[in-house]
């Protein structure tokens, strides 16, 4: 079982950066899958990132692609993502969520699919 908790979130100017962080606690962090998901005001959860469990895959929505990153630290059990370049549309809630998967890969698919989730950390792109 994990537990995931996100941070790093707040208020910055269109253009400007921030770095989310996905901190893990419990067994076997370096197994599972993570996925980013955002959800704005009034608008459905959709998964914006998602890293295998061994960071040799990432994949991106076309909406974030080119501007957002996605690397984690299996030794501290921590997944990060780096977003630069922001937009108003980027503004949501961000979550984590882990999903336990013993290939080294990931694909988009639904929210249901992963089974541990995060609080969320909201981000706010706005001048």
């Amino acid at each position: 079982q994990l537990q995931l908790v996100e941070s790093g979130g707040g208020l910055v100017q269109p253009g400007g950066s921030l770095r989310l962080s996905c901190a893990a606690s419990g067994f076997g962090f370096g197994r599972y899958t993570i996925g980013w998901f955002r959800q704005a005001p009034g608008k459905e959860r959709e998964e914006v990132s998602c890293i295998s469990n061994g960071a040799s895959v990432t994949k991106f929505k076309d909406s974030v692609w080119g501007r957002f990153t996605m690397y984690r630290d299996n030794a501290k059990s921590t997944v990060y993502l780096q977003m630069n370049h922001l937009k108003p549309e980027d503004t949501g809630i961000y979550y984590c969520a882990a999903l336990y998967y013993e290939f080294n890969n990931c694909d988009f698919g639904p929210a249901y699919k992963y089974t541990y989730w995060g609080q969320g950390t909201q981000d706010n792109v706005s001048s």
